[in-house]
C-alpha cells in the first residue's frame, strides 16, 4: 500500500497558448525597441527622455516579468487525503480535502465562451483553474460551490479523486 504522502495523482501543465505570449511580449518588446534607439542610435524618445539608467531598469523588469508570466505553471495534486490546484510561480495553492468534494467529473468545456480565458477564473460554472485544452474535471464540493479544474487526463483525476475518496471514507 501507498504511503499517504505520496502523490495518488501529479499533472503538470504550461500555459501553451501562442497568443497569449505574444500579447505579454508586447511590451517588453516596445520597451527593448526604445531601449535600442536611445541607447544604441541616440535617439531620445519622449519629451523629456528618459534616462539610459531608467529606461534599462524598466526594460529589464519588463523582460523579467515576462518569463516569469510565462513560466507559471497549473499543477495539480491528489496527495494527504486532498487534491491540491495552483498556478506554480503565480498564485498560491488551493488545498481542498476530499471528504468536501460530492462529485468529480470528466467534461469538456469552452474556456474562452465559459470563463473568459485561461488561469484561475469565475464563470456561471463557479471557479475555473485553467492552463490549456478543453477537457477538465468538474468538481462539485458539500457547500454547492463548483470548481473546474483544467486537465488533459480528466477521466483518470476524477477516477483517482472518487477512489480515494471512497479509501478514505
Amino acid at each position: 500500500m501507498r504511503d499517504d504522502r505520496e502523490s495518488w495523482f501529479h499533472e503538470t501543465q504550461g500555459l501553451r497558448t501562442w497568443h497569449v505570449r505574444i500579447v505579454l511580449a508586447l511590451p517588453p518588446g516596445a520597451l527593448v525597441f526604445m531601449s535600442v534607439r536611445q541607447m544604441v542610435f541616440h535617439r531620445p524618445w519622449g519629451h523629456p527622455p528618459m534616462s539610459n539608467g531608467d529606461l534599462l531598469f524598466l526594460t529589464v523588469l519588463l523582460l523579467a516579468v515576462y518569463v516569469r508570466l510565462i513560466t507559471v505553471r497549473l499543477v495539480t495534486d491528489v496527495r494527504s487525503g486532498a487534491l491540491t490546484v495552483g498556478l506554480r510561480g503565480l498564485w498560491r495553492r488551493r488545498r481542498i480535502p476530499l471528504g468536501e468534494i460530492r462529485t468529480a467529473a470528466a467534461v469538456e468545456y469552452d474556456p474562452v465562451g465559459e470563463y473568459g480565458g485561461y488561469g484561475i477564473r469565475s464563470g456561471p460554472r463557479g471557479a475555473a483553474y485553467i492552463a490549456s485544452g478543453r477537457r477538465a474535471v468538474q468538481l462539485e464540493l458539500r457547500d454547492g460551490q463548483k470548481l473546474l479544474v483544467g486537465s488533459q487526463r480528466p477521466e483518470e483525476l476524477a477516477a483517482t479523486i472518487l477512489q480515494r475518496k471512497r479509501q478514505k471514507g
